[in-house]
């Protein structure tokens, strides 16, 4: 079957009969069966038919081969090799550091790369967007007998599989593709954990529509930053008094064209500060992968980044919509902001 029927009919086999949807379940003891042969569910909550369904579901959309079987808590690498990417990775490895002595590099530091250790890689980057060459960097792991770890939050299953290119672990946020409506906190790593039973519930709801979104949310993505690329290079324009470059993976050239997230750089750190809270459609908030469109001035939650730039996650409404509104607010900034109407 192919992903998109796979990820409403996958669990099946687990729902109760004449289910179309699996109920939500919140108790977390239930008796045995008087015939222990017939039902399995028992106290550890393993076979809970909410998160069930969800467990079922998840590698279905992203099958899991035997190499997977890395767990990253029990990896214990003395050197964890990683690039730019999102802030929170980077402040989990800093305890590590402290209690287990657990060493940071960067990938410009990859000749240092020894058996054992951790090449964990972003792709593609967030907030940027950029995409990274898995084919080199898990030629470079394997050559020196290390694991290879990677978050694709911003490419989920039907984007792109990083199993296919012989990564090790991939993590995925439940909270961005998978529970696309902004109520689930979620992250899915191979682990073994339980995830919790309400979002669970929302997430399984939520891989019904996983594929249409994902194509929709890559598709207004390519038509807003392609309509934003094009005024970019156009001088005098009322987005260049505004904005400086914009960035998407399909701008570049690597082999995921796809994705929902922008990055635009203002002219002016003034203008970035600005310029999210008043547009209308797309909401200031520091999210990503749901069905609503968001922006953020990113140097509000990631400290050190340039403080021009701001992110953009396109949902499902319309890249026009979103274009005039942005146009809207740029209009509105030139009235704050008047020398920004003599930029060439």
């Amino acid at each position: 079957m192919g992903i998109a029927t796979r990820a409403i009919y996958a669990d099946d086999p687990s729902s109760p009969p004449r289910a179309i949807e699996p109920p939500m379940q919140v108790a977390a003891n239930y008796r045995y069966h008087r015939d222990p042969v017939s039902q399995l569910t028992d106290s550890s909550r393993i076979h809970q038919l909410t998160p069930t369904s969800t467990h079922v579901t998840l590698p279905q959309l992203s099958p899991l081969r035997d190499k997977v079987h890395v767990i990253l808590a029990l990896l214990t690498p003395k050197c964890i090799f990683i690039g730019e990417g999102y802030h929170g990775v980077h402040r989990s490895i800093k305890p590590q550091h402290q209690v287990a002595g657990v060493e940071k590099l960067t990938l410009e530091d990859l000749d240092q790369l020894g058996h054992g250790d951790l090449l964990h890689i972003k792709t593609p980057l967030n907030p940027t967007g950029e995409a990274r060459n898995l084919g080199y960097y898990v030629a470079k792991a394997r050559q020196a007998g290390a694991y290879i770890s990677v978050d694709a939050t911003l490419a989920p299953p039907q984007l792109k599989d990083p199993l296919q290119f012989g990564v090790d672990i991939v993590m995925h946020s439940g909270t961005r593709y998978i529970g696309c409506h902004s109520d689930m906190p979620c992250g899915v790593l191979v682990m073994g954990s339980i995830v919790g039973s309400f979002e669970s519930w929302l997430g399984i709801l939520s891989l019904r529509t996983l594929h249409l979104r994902v194509v929709k949310q890559s598709q207004t993505a390519e038509k807003f930053v392609s309509r934003l690329h094009e005024e970019v290079q156009k001088p005098g324009s009322l987005v260049v008094r505004m904005i400086d470059k914009v960035q998407h993976a399909f701008l570049q050239e690597s082999d995921l064209k796809d994705g929902w997230v922008a990055s635009v750089w203002m002219n002016k750190e003034k203008h970035a500060r600005r310029f999210p809270s008043r547009l209308y459609i797309l909401q200031h908030a520091a999210s990503l992968g749901g069905v609503e469109s968001l922006i953020e001035w990113r140097a509000m939650s990631d400290e050190g980044r340039d403080t021009r730039l701001t992110q953009v996650s396109c949902g499902v409404g319309d890249a026009e919509d979103m274009k005039s509104d942005m146009l809207k607010t740029f209009e509105s900034l030139l009235w704050d902001f008047p020398q920004a109407r003599y930029i060439n």
